[in-house]
């Protein structure tokens, strides 16, 4: 009988993702939390997606995939007429954060509604929620988990993904040293942040500069 022989199959080859800030709307000029409402890209913002297209456009990219929320969809397809792809694709898990009851409000309003869950947002503990809203951890999870997909989808390949501040955020945080308090950094709109994915690590590659 002829022994069996054991193949090793290696990790899939590293995916480059680089996630996008969507462009500006009226509601981030006013310092409101956005959430799920689907607002659509200001003046402002339409720019900043050309920028974000004019930087991504010799990176080679394959394919594109968006929040299913207008703001990232705009942004996506300007990337993607600049680079050559045909269709974007919806990833539902770079959707934003459910801001719940804090939806529309600024930070101020939101911090006098509910001055407790507000401290924990700030923190980003491990019970933190808005309220009537999203478990912030659960956020940063589905946000991982979405970019190990992309990778799965294209191993060893180039892909955009654009999503919302706070998504970019919780990604930076959770692949980094950074302690948690420090989590919300400043992240233009239309900014590209790089990763590089395997099938059980992400590595942050390049983040914006602070602004201010």
């Amino acid at each position: 009988m002829n022994a069996t022989r054991a193949v090793l199959v290696p990790d899939l080859a590293a995916t480059r993702i680089y996630l996008v800030r969507h462009g500006t709307t009226l509601l981030n000029r006013q310092h409101r939390y956005r959430g799920r409402l689907d607002v659509p890209l200001d003046e402002g913002g339409w720019q900043e997606a050309w920028k974000a297209a004019a930087e991504l456009r010799d990176s080679k990219i394959q394919a594109i995939y968006s929040s299913p929320l207008r703001r990232a969809r705009d942004t996506a397809r300007v990337i993607a007429d600049a680079t050559g792809i045909a269709t974007v694709v919806d990833q539902p898990g770079l959707v934003n954060l459910d801001y719940g009851r804090w939806e529309g409000l600024t930070p101020e309003e939101a911090s006098t509604a509910d001055p407790e869950a507000y401290d924990r947002y700030l923190a980003f503990s491990d019970d933190a929620a808005c309220p009537d809203g999203e478990l912030l951890l659960n956020a940063a999870e589905r946000t991982l988990l979405s970019l190990h997909v992309l990778q799965l989808l294209h191993p060893g390949g180039v892909v955009v993904a654009v999503s919302h501040a706070v998504i970019v955020r919780f990604a930076i945080a959770l692949v980094t040293d950074s302690p948690r308090p420090e989590w919300r950094r400043s992240l233009p709109n239309g900014s590209v942040t790089a990763f590089d994915v395997t099938s059980d690590t992400i590595r942050l590659v390049r983040a914006p500069l602070a602004v201010g």
